[in-house]
């Protein structure tokens, strides 16, 4: 199992700018393999990122000898970050890839484990010598790479380490998790989470950076002071959507061994004008994400629900379906049998209960259907390292 740390860095202005011309020529190599890539394919050819890293080596001495000022790595990793954007692409994971501009795209270039090392509460680069962490790594094993990025005007390394799997603890709690835009989530044992919403907090002052920064003269210091103030509160409300997910997901992870989700069509519901910008400041995708892999690590299983599956008309006691619901409504009655319900609540139950059925049929033990109305609590779980418990926001 391989994990990733992101720490702070502390360096001092010669690093900095090493940094910076490190990043530079990474954004150089990128663009210079994706205009060969297309140059190739033009002419009937069948380019390969393996191929363009060779390329370069080969002319990077005469054409471009001040890429010897930074690491080899630099513009090798971003060529293989090129090789993984085609895949993505072809695969129709992703758009096309597009030429990287200077201040518009993320600086950051990658070291392989024989260009560092970790000592203590720092990182040593040949050329550039020891730069101060803000934190020691967190975790214990092999270190496989890094990747040195700028985030606003803070640089941070991501350190990866290869790390012993640890068995996976059973834990036979099932929770249904239903997300929405006025709670982040709400479990099948009635509990709502009230996510952060950074971005509707802090707008009013996101807007009035954003019209500072444009009406300061292009290639100014003051733009180049704006621009940096905006993206200081941009990386702010980042941050704590992610911290607020990383809790919550942590909690989830460690609590239950089986946590059933809705398939979501973010892409689509984003569409919606109205909903779109409540709907990307939950950052749904990222909760999936999160959920999934810390599941994994902890021998649980995420099982995800057909988008199409009724679960908000659906009554969790009798199982009969309602009539159209629009999102106004948030309580309702069972016209079959009377039984009252929350919105939300029904749904996380109704997900619950699939991923019970769902787990039951791989299994191959006993249900009791649909119709099941046994709730489970949040088993009680020893406070760790890095784990918090869910954070209510007002």
């Amino acid at each position: 199992m391989i994990l990733a740390h992101r720490i702070a860095l502390d360096p001092n202005d010669l690093q900095r700018t090493y940094f910076a011309k490190a990043c530079g020529t990474a954004r150089f190599a990128y663009n210079w393999a994706l205009a060969e890539w297309e140059r190739q394919y033009a002419a009937g050819e069948k380019p390969n990122e393996g191929a363009l890293r060779r390329v370069l080596n080969a002319i990077k001495r005469e054409s471009f000898p001040w890429m010897l000022e930074v690491t080899k790595c630099a513009p090798q990793a971003a060529i293989q970050d090129l090789g993984v954007a085609f895949k993505n692409f072809f695969a129709k994971r992703a758009k096309y890839p597009k030429f990287k501009k200077k201040g518009k795209s993320k600086d950051k270039f990658s070291l392989s484990n024989d260009q560092f090392y970790v000592e203590d509460a720092g990182v040593h680069i040949p050329r550039i010598g020891f730069i101060r962490m803000f934190e020691p790594l967190r975790f214990v094993g092999k270190i496989t790479s890094a990747v040195i990025s700028r985030t606003a005007d803070r640089w941070f390394v991501s350190i990866a380490v290869e790390v012993p799997d640890k068995p996976p603890v059973k834990n036979q709690d099932v929770v249904g998790v239903d997300l929405g835009i006025t709670k982040l989530a709400t479990l099948s044992t009635g509990e709502k989470i009230a996510g952060p919403k950074p971005h509707k907090v802090l707008l009013g002052r996101l807007r009035r950076l954003s019209r500072a920064q444009s009406r300061k003269q292009k290639g100014s210091s003051n733009k180049r002071k704006a621009t940096m103030k905006l993206a200081r509160l941009q990386a702010r409300i980042a941050n704590i959507r992610r911290d607020a997910l990383h809790k919550l997901t942590t909690i989830l992870a460690t609590s239950f061994g089986v946590i059933g989700i809705e398939n979501l069509n973010v892409a689509g519901m984003v569409k919606n004008h109205h909903l779109a910008r409540a709907i990307s400041d939950m950052g749904f995708f990222e909760f999936r994400r999160q959920l999934e892999y810390k599941a994994r690590m902890r021998g649980g299983q995420v099982v995800v629900v057909d988008r199409f599956f009724p679960s908000s008309k659906l009554c969790s006691d009798c199982g009969s379906a309602a009539g159209e619901m629009p999102l106004s409504i948030r309580a309702w009655t069972c016209g079959n049998c009377g039984a009252a319900h929350d919105r939300d609540v029904n749904a996380a139950i109704n997900l619950k209960n699939m991923a019970v059925s769902s787990t039951v049929s791989v299994c191959g033990e006993g249900s009791s259907g649909t119709s099941r109305k046994a709730r489970v609590k949040l088993s009680s779980t020893k406070q760790k390292l890095g784990v918090e418990p869910v954070v209510r926001y007002a």
